[in-house]
């Protein structure tokens, strides 16, 4: 007759080879500051390329900053590159008047609601349709929101996901733990030149709150640069632009 089968280990013999089971599945996964686990570049062929953006589009995003200590913000933003612009009207939960920020390839970006304004003047200008052709490591695919999304990053600053079947851009996330979910994008979409004037009392003498952003040559060059331009098309308070840049 054989022997009789070895009984099971013990329970608390159990729990370790679980716990073990459980960190190896985790270690598994590659995994970014809030984004979830993507999947590896496969074997075979370059990675795929990002689509440059169009160079006229509206796009409405909602936008999610509580996990930076902030509130949700609904942004209607309006990208321009012919006419050298960039436009987000935000408007924050629960709040009747809206911000704008208009800004400008020179640089400068003025933000102002029906009561005060305030310029920014960055050392670089708007970002461009192909920002992400050049830096940009692709992280594999994920799906996110429900789409199934090529997944990029840049100067470990921001995560960009582009659905695989449109090319459309459907979130980004930023270091600092701000979303962005892309809700509508309108190809060409355009507004009418009359939007974008900033009002009187951002040029008259009792609005003197102007500030500069440091120069990103003078600071950290290029990643500075890029992170400047993604602040700026972010719609970032002005107040925490530069700290954010210092991070």
């Amino acid at each position: 007759m054989p022997p009789p089968p070895p009984p099971p280990p013990p329970p608390l013999l159990l729990l370790p080879l679980l716990l073990a089971a459980a960190v190896a599945s985790t270690n598994a996964k590659i995994t970014s500051p809030s984004v979830t686990a993507t999947v590896g570049v496969g074997a075979g062929g370059p990675p795929p390329v990002p689509t440059p953006w169009p160079e006229q589009f509206h796009a409405v995003v909602f936008t999610n900053l509580t996990e930076s200590g902030g509130r949700l913000q609904l942004i209607d933003l309006y990208y321009d590159w012919p006419g050298g612009r960039n436009l987000n009207l935000i408007r924050d939960q629960l709040s009747g008047d809206p911000l704008y920020d208009v800004e400008w390839t020179n640089g400068t970006s003025y933000y102002f609601d029906s009561a005060s304004c305030r310029t920014v003047r960055f050392p670089v200008g708007l970002l461009p349709p192909d920002w992400l052709a050049a830096g940009a490591v692709y992280l594999g695919r994920e799906a996110i929101d429900g789409f199934d999304c090529h997944v990029w990053t840049k100067v470990d600053f921001v995560w960009y996901y582009e659905e695989v079947a449109t090319g459309r851009p459907v979130r980004w996330n930023f270091f600092n733990g701000m979303q962005q979910h892309v809700m509508s994008f309108e190809v060409g979409g355009v507004l009418e030149d009359s939007k974008w004037q900033a009002p009187a009392y951002c040029f008259n003498g009792g609005n003197a709150d102007t500030a500069n952003v440091a120069d990103g040559a003078n600071s950290k060059g290029a990643r500075a640069d890029v992170m400047n331009s993604l602040v700026r098309f972010a719609g970032a308070p002005a107040a925490g632009a530069a700290a954010l840049l210092d991070q």
